[in-house]
This record gives C-alpha cells, structure tokens and sequence, in this order.
C-alpha cells in the first residue's frame, strides 16, 4: 500500500478528543436510561464521571478495521463502565431480592394452576395483598440486579454474570444456553409487555418514550415493565436457582 494511501486513511480518522467530544450526547443518554430504574439514591453524576471513564477507554482501544461502528463500541464500553460503578456498592436491600422470590414464585404457582399468563390482580390475589401493592412491590423487584437484563451488583450478581465468571467451555455452553432460553423468555411473553421489553432494551427509549409510543402512562409502562421480568424470572426459575446456589 503506497505511503499516499495510507496517509490519506490517517487523515479520515478521528482524533481521540474528536471522538470524545462527539459522543458526549452518547454518554448522557445511556446514564439517564439507566436512572431510570435505579433507586433514588443513585447519582446521575456518578454515572456519568462512570460513563466518561468508559469513553475514553474506547476511544483509546476502538480499531476501525473491527467491524462495529464507534457509537457500538462505546455504547457498550459505556454502559459497562456505569456497571461497573455500580458494582462498588450494594444499593438494593436483602429483603428486595426475597421480595422478588416471592412475587417470581407467586407467578409460577398462579401459571401452573391456570394454565394461562398469570395476570396482575391473579398474582396479587396469590399472595393476599391489594393490587397496589403488588405493583409497587413489582418495580421494586425490577430494580434487583438478578431482575435486570443488565445485572448490577456483585453482592446479587445476574445469572449472566454468574455464566460467566467462569472460563471454562463447559460456562460458554451454559451461557449460551441461557441466552437462548431468554430469548424464549422474552418471545413467549404477553404481546404488550414483549414490546415493552423490545422498546426498551432494544430501541433504547426511556419509560416516558415508551409510553409515548403505547399510548399509556409512564406508570404503566413502569408496571408492565416490572412484570415481565417477574415473569421471566418465574419461567427461568432453573437458571435462577443456578446462580443463587453460587
């Protein structure tokens, strides 16, 4: 390759601050969907002075003969790094992760039962409390890193997390594996809630977009949100189990 070429390609490439300055926007977004369903007492600062971290650190690694664009490579880097953050401190109570046994058990007996989608007030029912409670318990419990997609804690780390903290082929298969019975997971919920989890996850909108995009409130949104993690983790009861035994 002549030396012409290969200058012109230098010159077609970002700075590092270039890239750092332009993905700012990048950084506030992914903390701020995050925030979201954190507990009140985590500061979108911190996750942000996190999240900074973690652009710079792709910045200074990302190759553009790799394949995936920047804003894919930082965006992961980024979230990971706000993780990350959070790992340091155990910021969900013990009794928010039992809660969510409950309501995840309550659920399955409920499916069992009926042979149908354990509906809100049947679950409420279940376990002898109003519907209002049920919800509130709900977002709480979807706020537990072992109910989150993305895991967040090391005192309760996801099943995810537990998969793989061991390198070995046999944790690849198991990962694998659990990837794909998410995936199910995730197919097989009510229609309402699997857009939920798709707008989400996937497109990345925040709960007030969401509803937006449903033609409900943000509540609601908060609350169909909440029960299909409770569902999946009702119908992935054997890989929780995996991890809690750890």
């Amino acid at each position: 390759m002549s030396a012409v070429v290969e200058a012109y390609r230098a010159q077609q490439v970002p700075s590092l601050q270039e890239l750092i300055a332009a993905h700012q926007s990048l950084v506030r977004r992914i903390a701020y969907h995050l925030l979201a369903r954190l507990p009140s007492s985590v500061e979108v600062d911190d996750l942000l002075q996190a999240g900074q971290l973690g652009l710079i650190e792709a910045a200074q690694h990302f190759r553009t003969d790799a394949g995936a664009s920047f804003s894919t490579f930082a965006g992961i880097r980024i979230r990971g790094a706000m993780l990350d953050e959070l790992r340091k401190g155990d910021w969900v109570p013990r009794s928010v992760h039992r809660r969510a046994r409950e309501l995840a058990d309550a659920i399955r007996r409920v499916e069992a039962r009926t042979g149908h989608e354990a509906a809100d007030a049947e679950v409420a029912q279940e376990l002898g409390i109003s519907l209002s409670e049920y919800h509130q318990h709900a977002e709480d419990a979807a706020r537990a890193p072992l109910m989150s997609l993305d895991g967040a804690a090391e005192s309760d780390p996801s099943i995810l997390d537990h998969i793989a903290s061991h390198d070995s082929p046999e944790r690849e298969v198991l990962r694998d594996d659990f990837k794909r019975a998410l995936a199910r997971g995730i197919d097989q919920l009510p229609e309402r809630e699997k857009l939920v989890m798709s707008l989400y996850y996937q497109d990345e909108l925040n709960l007030k977009e969401v509803g937006a995009v449903l033609g409900v409130s943000e509540s609601r949104v908060c609350q169909l949100h909440a029960q299909a993690l409770l569902r999946l983790r009702a119908r992935l009861s054997d890989w929780t189990q995996l991890s809690e035994a750890a």
